[in-house]
C-alpha cells in the first residue's frame, strides 16, 4: 500500500458550517483542523487566528480552490501551518496534512515571497486610505453612485466626490471602474465586515 494511501489518524470531529469551528476545536483540540476556505461562515484568517490563539497545539492546514495571491499573503499573516491547492494530486493534499501533525510548516519560499508581495503592493494602498475613503470604496464596489453613497453616509454628493479623487490617486487607477476592478482583483472576497478594521479583517 502507498505511504499516502496509509490513515492518518482518527478523525475526532467534522463540521459542515464555520460557526462551529471555534466550538468544536476547543472542544476537541484536535492536533491537526483541516479548514477548507470554502467553509460558510467567519472568514478562514479569522478563523486560523482564533485556533493559534486559543489551541496553539492545533495545526491548521487551509485548503483553497484557488491560487491567488492575497491568500498566501492572509493565511501566513494568520498562523496557518500553510494552504493547499484542492486540485493537487490527493498524495500531495494527504502528505500535507500529515507534514502539518509533525509541525512543519507548509509555506514554500514562493508563497512566502508571494505574501510579501502581495502585502507591499495591495497592503501599503489599502492602510493609506482613511477609514472614510474605505467606506466610500466599499460602496464603489457595490455600484452605487455618487448620490446613493452621499445619501447612506449622510454626506454631500461633492465630498463623495472629493474621496472619489484622493482613492483613485491613492490606488493608481485612472477611473472609478478602475477602483472597482482593483477591489475584485486584490479583495476578492469583498471589503467584508467594518471597514473601519485593518486589513486583516477583509482577507480569506
Amino acid at each position: 500500500m502507498p505511504p499516502w494511501k496509509k490513515p492518518l489518524t482518527q478523525v475526532i470531529g467534522e463540521i459542515e458550517d464555520g460557526t462551529a469551528v471555534r466550538r468544536l476545536t476547543a472542544a476537541l483540540r484536535p492536533q491537526v483542523l483541516v479548514l477548507d476556505q470554502a467553509l460558510p461562515g467567519p472568514p478562514p484568517a479569522e478563523t486560523v487566528a482564533w485556533v493559534r490563539a486559543h489551541c496553539p497545539e492545533t495545526a491548521v492546514p487551509v485548503l483553497t480552490a484557488h491560487n491567488r495571491d492575497d491568500y498566501p499573503a492572509a493565511m501566513v499573516e494568520a498562523g496557518a501551518a500553510g494552504f493547499v491547492v484542492k486540485e493537487e494530486a490527493p498524495e500531495t493534499v494527504v502528505a500535507a496534512v500529515r507534514r502539518a501533525a509533525r509541525g512543519e510548516v507548509l509555506f514554500s519560499g514562493e508563497q512566502y515571497a508571494r505574501a510579501r508581495r502581495w502585502r507591499e503592493e495591495v497592503g501599503a494602498r489599502w492602510e493609506s486610505l482613511t477609514e472614510r475613503e474605505r467606506e466610500v470604496l466599499q460602496l464603489l464596489a457595490e455600484g452605487l453612485d455618487n448620490a446613493t453613497i452621499a445619501e447612506a453616509l449622510c454626506v454631500t454628493p461633492k465630498t463623495v466626490g472629493y474621496h472619489v479623487t484622493n482613492i483613485l490617486s491613492k490606488l493608481g487607477v485612472a477611473s472609478r471602474l478602475g477602483a472597482v476592478v482593483w477591489v475584485h482583483k486584490h479583495l476578492p472576497d469583498g471589503l467584508r465586515g467594518d471597514p473601519q478594521d485593518d486589513l486583516g479583517k477583509f482577507l480569506g
